[in-house]
């Protein structure tokens, strides 16, 4: 075997040195300036450029150079109809000899400035696709032979694996910092959720939030009214990931601040807030503060909602001195009411919140009696599907309230949960639950009964 001279010895250094900035991970720009560099001395010649495809602009730009200044870099621009860049594009090697007197080349008084006389352009490929062209000068008349050609192009087909994988290698940072971003916001949404259930005298209370992506739209919070009474809401903002989550944290402000001023305002329209004369009094105040929030919370909304976007929401007002509650369905899923082995949809309310300003809500108290059990629920919960497609459905949630409905309220919402867990198996779903169960007087059994046991044993 001939033994190789030390110039080829240099040049398959050169090639395995740019062979491995296609596994590298580098920036685009770092591959680019690289890869110009190191065509210039593989090839033999003074400069070199890369210039890539702009599919918006179908031009094509300067992305780095080797022996090239700055003025010739900024000549002007090269567009993918240049006939020189045709030619490249359909496979050819364009050679051009002299460059100041080819009319195939549109800025030969830049040359001249340059000190340019002739050029080789082949195009960067990958995939069958054509990305951009890698360009050499020389200052000398030099007519670029069969293995100047073959190296260009062999140079030009590792750099288009090489700024494929840079580019692949740059998304792949972004959405590790997207997805991380994500995840922080996730934390911070999660945190706008109680993280404990406050007491009223007279009720047991339970809640649970299962977020589906890392950020959603679905929200419930409880809202202190006084001594003897609390506000629960719980809203699904239309939509999904950080839009609806943004849109939610916006709505939950809202309700947060309008309830802190509000208060004071509804505490004037009866003699004592926590204390009222009589039942149909404190009722009437009850539903007043409610009406009123509804429709300063449907014009804010219609407000900052665009086209398509909207807001469900079931706001109530639990009483414990009357043992009522006090309620608005604006477009969400009604309520359930379990009692004496029956159910009940509340559903009294009106639209959607967000799509007309001047909307008009229905306002409805309900007595409540010891042993009650109230479901408050997105649809997330009901519309949860197992590998068949089959959805699970509000008939099965019902029939699973109803088994623990002698339990407490942290028992009926795990063993709805429980149920509908068995339902779907590891199926992937598509839509955040959230769930509040509010159990009126002590329930029968408590957490010492057998089915409250094995519950606890198992993982939500």
């Amino acid at each position: 075997m001939p033994k190789k001279s030390k110039k080829e010895i240099e040049l398959g250094e050169q090639i395995y040195q740019l062979s491995s900035l296609v596994a590298g991970e580098f920036s685009l720009q770092e591959v680019l300036d690289k890869l110009a560099e190191a065509a210039v001395n593989i090839v033999g010649v003074k400069a070199c450029s890369i210039r890539l495809l702009d599919e918006d602009t179908n031009d094509l730009k300067m992305r780095s150079t080797y022996g090239l200044s700055e003025v010739y870099r900024n000549k002007g621009v090269v567009s993918k109809t240049d006939p020189v860049i045709e030619a490249a594009f359909k496979g050819k090697a364009v050679v051009v000899d002299n460059m100041a007197e080819d009319p195939r080349i549109r800025y030969p008084e830049a040359t001249l400035r340059e000190g340019l006389v002739s050029q080789l352009t082949v195009a960067m490929t990958f995939r069958n696709e054509s990305i951009g062209v890698l360009r050499l000068y020389s200052p000398q008349p030099k007519h670029f032979d069969r293995d100047d050609i073959n190296l260009a192009r062999a140079v030009a087909s590792q750099c288009a694996v090489a700024i494929t994988n840079a580019r692949f290698y740059s998304q792949a940072l972004a959405g590790a910092r997207s997805t991380e971003q994500m995840r922080l916001a996730g934390l911070i949404q999660r945190r706008m959720i109680p993280e404990k259930v406050p007491s009223l005298c007279g009720f047991d209370i339970a809640a649970t939030y299962i977020p589906c992506f890392d950020v959603g739209g679905d929200f419930y919070d409880f809202l202190p009214l006084g001594e003897n009474k609390l506000g629960i809401v719980i809203a699904d903002v239309m939509g999904k990931g950080m839009p609806a989550a943004l849109m939610m944290s916006w709505f939950r402000g809202v309700i947060r601040a309008y309830t802190d001023s509000f208060g004071r305002d509804a505490q004037s329209e009866a003699a004592d807030w926590d204390h009222p004369a009589d039942a149909e009094t404190d009722s009437a105040v009850n539903e007043a503060y409610v009406k009123r929030a509804i429709a300063k919370f449907n014009r804010m909304a219609c407000q900052e909602c665009h086209v398509g976007e909207f807001i469900t929401l079931f706001y109530a007002i639990l009483d414990c001195t009357t043992k009522t509650m006090t309620y608005a369905s604006c477009g969400h899923e009604p309520t359930l009411l379990l009692r004496d082995g029956e159910f009940k949809d509340l559903a009294t309310g009106g639209l959607v919140l967000g799509v007309i300003p001047e909307a008009r809500y229905d306002i409805e108290t309900i007595a409540l009696h010891d042993g009650d059990c109230l479901v408050f629920y997105t649809d997330g919960l009901i519309d949860a599907v197992n590998f068949d497609d089959d959805m699970w459905t509000r008939g099965q949630m019902i029939l699973s309230a109803q088994k623990a409905v002698r339990c407490s309220a942290d028992h009926v919402a795990k063993n709805i949960l429980r149920y509908r867990r068995r339902f779907v198996g590891l199926a992937r779903q598509i839509d955040d639950t959230s769930i509040v169960v509010a159990k009126v007087g002590e329930p029968e059994k408590d957490a010492t009964c057998k089915e409250c046991r094995d519950l606890g044993k198992e993982p939500l």
